[in-house]
């Protein structure tokens, strides 16, 4: 989190800035940059410790260099510290309130819009999938069924008001983004199936991560709103129906 050592360079020259490897929210202090932790509530008490006195004190001290100029390392005007976190999954060590007392919180909901958040996991989707050097060939209607029925687990109600039972999974735009994307990576480089085919197997895969039993509650789903659905006469529902069997398997 603060620093760490080039051991070869430590081992032949010693406790040096020449050894000294910053760490990312080093660099950013003395350059005036931003850092992020990413899920901070997934680092333990005395990692999630060490932030406390770099955001009250604003500098990083190396004791091993003491008495050499780069001993302290100085946050300049531009630092900036972001930590990420998951309400929902409340990770390994809650936040300290000493820590706590140290940051600005600020809550990002899910998307509201359905053709907003259509509109970014195709985007996202599709960038992930030409970084590899493939065509994303996923049909619109396919990503729009994927985005609903993680709003309709996410939310535990479809969009009709049927209630609809929410796994203990995290259902995030983040997910469908990579949901979105495994699908399309699949279509570009093993062509055959249909997309659509695979969804129910990677909405299994996204519910089962957390806890095994909410298999069920997908099965439910399936069994209730996507059901009443395909029975509507909705073809994306009714040939995603077809594909029950695979949360059997």
């Amino acid at each position: 989190m603060r620093y760490g050592w080039n051991y070869a360079l430590l081992l032949a020259k010693g406790p040096s800035a020449e050894s000294l490897v910053p760490s990312p929210i080093l660099t950013a202090m003395t350059t005036g940059a931003v850092a992020r932790v990413e899920e901070i509530t997934r680092c333990l008490p005395e990692v999630q410790d060490a932030l406390v006195s770099i955001l009250s004190e604003r500098r990083i001290s190396v004791p091993e260099l003491t008495g050499q100029d780069s001993a302290v390392g100085y946050a300049v005007p531009g630092f900036c510290l972001i930590a990420t976190a998951n309400l929902r999954d409340r990770g390994v060590s809650e936040m300290s309130a000493a820590l706590k007392r140290r940051f600005n919180f600020e809550v990002v909901p899910p998307i509201a819009d359905l053709d907003a958040e259509v509109a970014l996991v195709t985007r996202q989707a599709r960038a992930a999938v030409e970084r590899g050097g493939a065509r994303f060939a996923v049909d619109e209607a396919v990503l729009e069924t994927l985005v609903v029925a993680f709003r309709d687990l996410r939310t535990g109600s479809s969009a009709e008001g049927w209630e609809v039972e929410r796994p203990s999974s995290v259902m995030s735009t983040a997910e469908a983004v990579a949901v979105a994307a495994s699908i399309g990576l699949s279509a570009a480089y093993l062509p055959g199936p249909d997309p659509l085919s695979l969804l129910p197997g990677h909405l299994l895969g996204v519910v089962r991560k957390d806890d095994p039993s909410d298999a069920e509650r997908l099965l439910a789903y399936w069994d209730g709103a996507l059901r009443r659905r395909a029975e509507a006469g909705s073809r994306m529902w009714r040939q995603l129906w077809e594909h029950r069997d695979v949360l059997r398997d």
